[in-house]
């Protein structure tokens, strides 16, 4: 009677390792990527950068060990040819790339720096995506419009359009007292 006893609990003891042993190994394959992440796509615009954005960018690409590219889109009047060149707009890309590069650099990150033209942030981004291959792309998202991120409108195109995995931060609301 005592042997069936300790059968018995050995048995359910056995058992409860062994679900607990596959509920591990589950949640593992779960969380593990089929495909690792190369390449990390940060796209941008205007005179300045979310800084929020920008760290969670480079956070990524350093854990996943992939290289970030980091996009200026270049907007383009529609009274100019979309080849013309852009003076004022390269004044601004290049010390923003360059920030970049340098906080990339400290990170111990690799980068490849893009500016890419559109007609607007969407034909811009449309034109990254057609000729750039990235896994994920990171994006700030402007408060109400505001701020150094993309419009609610643009955030929620990229959902429908863009490739692979998008993360969107958008800045802490303030809190009122």
């Amino acid at each position: 009677m005592i042997a069936a006893v300790v059968a018995l609990l050995v048995g359910l003891a056995l058992g409860a390792l062994a679900a607990l042993e596959f509920e591990r190994r589950r949640r593992g394959r779960a969380l593990s990527r089929r495909a690792p992440v190369h390449r990390i796509a940060f796209p941008f615009t205007g005179e300045g950068l979310s800084e929020p954005a920008l760290v969670a960018a480079l956070r990524l690409a350093r854990a996943e060990g992939a290289t970030l590219m980091p996009v200026y889109l270049a907007l383009v009047p529609l009274r100019l040819s979309v080849e013309v060149p852009l003076p004022v707009e390269a004044a601004q890309a290049l010390p923003l790339l360059e920030a970049i590069e340098q906080r990339a650099l400290r990170a111990h990150v690799p980068v490849d720096s893009r500016i890419e033209r559109g007609r607007t942030v969407r034909h811009a981004m449309r034109e990254m995506m057609e000729h750039e291959h990235f896994e994920r792309m990171v994006v700030a998202a402007g408060a109400n419009g505001l701020g150094d991120g993309f419009s609610a409108e643009d955030v929620a195109w990229l959902v429908e359009h863009a490739p692979g995995e998008l993360i969107a931060l958008r800045p802490a609301q303030p809190t009122t007292p």
